[in-house]
């Protein structure tokens, strides 16, 4: 189902959009792909219908309001390569974590970057957030820079924060905060 009052953020080469059922074969590729899933929290997808429950997931946490995730396309093709947004957003004290992967043909292109960087200029601008921060695995090294490139700090160590895939994972928290924005956007 699409809502009307989905935002598309359109950068350089990127249209950011909703994710609909329509998309799941596209979804389905890079989610049971190992190296995409390898830092997710979960298992490579092995059918298209998890691919369909992991869309419905990011529907209903728009329309919940608990945060919103949007397909990363490219404008010459419309094909979703990955996926970029906000989850877990708590109104009442202006922030929101953020998340992202992306399809490995995609890696090392900046397209990451340009779509994080876009997401982010929503959240302070449009969401009225006030810090977005982000949980990464410490062997999640391309991660953490993706991050720090966009201008987020590193806060500390979250010591066996999450069980997932049938072991606990420490998690580095990441922050910006909308003062850290505006000062790196002059």
């Amino acid at each position: 189902m699409i809502k009307e009052n989905f935002p598309v953020i359109q950068t350089e080469r990127l249209i950011l959009r909703q994710i609909t059922q329509d998309d799941a074969e596209d979804i389905f590729k890079y989610l049971s792909d190992e190296n995409v899933m390898k830092y997710y929290g979960l298992e490579p997808f092995k059918t298209i219908d998890e691919a369909l429950e992991e869309i419905e997931w990011y529907q209903s946490t728009h329309d919940e309001d608990s945060g919103i995730r949007w397909g990363i396309t490219l404008k010459e093709n419309g094909k979703v390569i990955g996926s970029c947004g906000f989850l877990n957003k708590v109104p009442q004290h202006y922030r929101s974590d953020i998340g992202f992967e992306l399809s490995t043909d995609y890696w090392g292109q900046g397209i990451a970057g340009e779509a994080l960087a876009a997401v982010i200029q929503y959240g302070f601008e449009q969401l009225n957030l006030y810090r977005i921060q982000a949980l990464i695995e410490p062997p999640n090294i391309s991660s953490q820079k993706l991050v720090e490139n966009n201008g987020f700090i590193k806060e500390g160590l979250l010591r066996n924060y999450e069980f997932t895939c049938g072991k606990f994972d420490d998690l580095f928290m990441y922050s910006i905060i909308k003062q850290d924005f505006e000062t790196n956007s002059i």
